[in-house]
């Protein structure tokens, strides 16, 4: 009998620690990875905007694997919402900020500008993706230009619907006439069972020095 309540003490300490251990670890997912993504972004887009206003700073034109190259802003997010956003989506990648699908179009040219980011953990930089409506801004800002993207669709899908990104979202083959942004992230919250998909098309761009109409961010 004493060798049975040895046994479930020990049990019993085992499965207190595996617990802690497991809240510890959520506690990390859920909020250390986005206190650190958060600080790191905004050291990024802090950078980025200094060489945005450097006139001697130029642009390459080629952007390599993980480097950070523009900065996404979207007004419904809030008036402070600023994430960097670097080529690639790799799972490094997506823990600095929001990437971009490499080979698809860039920002301001004919074709799909597709972007990924996390919904949650890491910064979550689309958490409120499923709050964007039609006609909400989501604006990309380079070192000489704004683009200014109208939410024009939302749809969800499997992850096995690449089709999404394709320079005709969703039609294989067809040849691109538009300027259209596809944001993606997981669906739902704390899953990756499917994909929320926005779609966004070009609007207006407007010189970098020269910024962005007021009446262009207002929030409806």
């Amino acid at each position: 009998m004493r060798g049975v309540r040895a046994v479930a003490g020990l049990l019993g300490e085992l499965l207190v620690t595996l617990g802690v251990v497991l809240l510890l670890f959520v506690g990390w997912q859920l909020w250390w990875t986005d206190v650190v993504s958060d600080a790191d972004a905004a050291r990024v887009v802090g950078t980025l905007q200094t060489d945005f206003d450097n006139p001697q700073w130029v642009q390459p034109k080629h952007v390599k694997l993980g480097d950070a190259f523009a900065i996404v802003r979207i007004p419904r997010f809030g008036e402070k919402f600023a994430r960097p956003l670097y080529e690639g989506t790799t799972r490094d990648v997506l823990a600095r900020g929001i990437g971009h699908y490499t080979g698809t179009a860039m920002p301001g040219e004919i074709g799909n500008f597709a972007m990924a980011g996390h919904r949650t953990t890491y910064g979550k930089p689309f958490n409120r993706i499923a709050e964007l409506a039609n006609g909400d801004v989501v604006l990309v800002e380079t070192k000489d230009t704004w683009y200014v993207y109208r939410v024009s669709s939302h749809e969800i899908v499997p992850p096995t619907q690449v089709s999404v990104v394709l320079p005709v979202p969703n039609q294989p083959g067809a040849e691109p006439t538009e300027k259209i942004l596809t944001m993606t992230s997981c669906h739902p919250e704390f899953s990756a069972r499917q994909r929320y998909i926005v779609h966004a098309t070009l609007e207006a761009t407007y010189p970098h020095a020269d910024g962005v109409p007021a009446d262009v961010l207002k929030v409806s």
